[in-house]
């Protein structure tokens, strides 16, 4: 009688070590020279800017999506933007600074906190001024740098 060929009962055994059979297809030998070609030109600093405006739109949806709040998330990136918003080019960081006032005013409303911007405590003695309306979004709904 025959031998017969052991077959894998794991599709992930029939898959060859370095690949992931969950994972995108292998990039043909053309998409990697053109990976390699967009690697060589990107520059940090776009790559922060696309990250904080990512981070400020996630934080914001945190805040005023109610099926999604959660303020802890939220704070997290509010405090990653600020950390990062000065090592950002010029313009952007500019840029960058209204809809981050506008997120951290956001985000007070939402907790309840009497302090409104960068922590600053209301004044003693005088009592609490009702919290603006939120801003309404502009344009289609992301925010990008150097679009009002």
């Amino acid at each position: 009688m025959p031998e017969e060929e052991a077959t894998p009962q794991n599709p992930a055994e029939a898959t060859p070590p370095h690949e992931d059979p969950n994972g995108p297809p292998p990039l043909t030998p053309e998409e990697e020279v053109m990976l390699e070609q967009q690697m060589r030109e990107v520059r940090v600093e776009d790559l922060l800017t696309q990250t904080v405006a990512s981070v400020l739109n996630l934080s914001a949806r945190r805040i005023l999506k109610e099926d999604e709040v959660d303020l802890d998330q939220a704070r997290i990136g509010i405090d990653a933007v600020r950390a990062l918003v000065a090592l950002l080019p010029p313009e952007v960081e500019e840029a960058v600074r209204e809809p981050l006032s506008q997120v951290q005013m956001l985000y007070a409303q939402r907790a309840g906190a009497p302090e409104a911007e960068e922590g600053a405590p209301a004044s003693p003695g005088q009592p609490p001024q009702a919290a603006p309306e939120p801003p309404k979004p502009k344009g289609p709904g992301l925010w990008t740098p150097g679009r009002d």
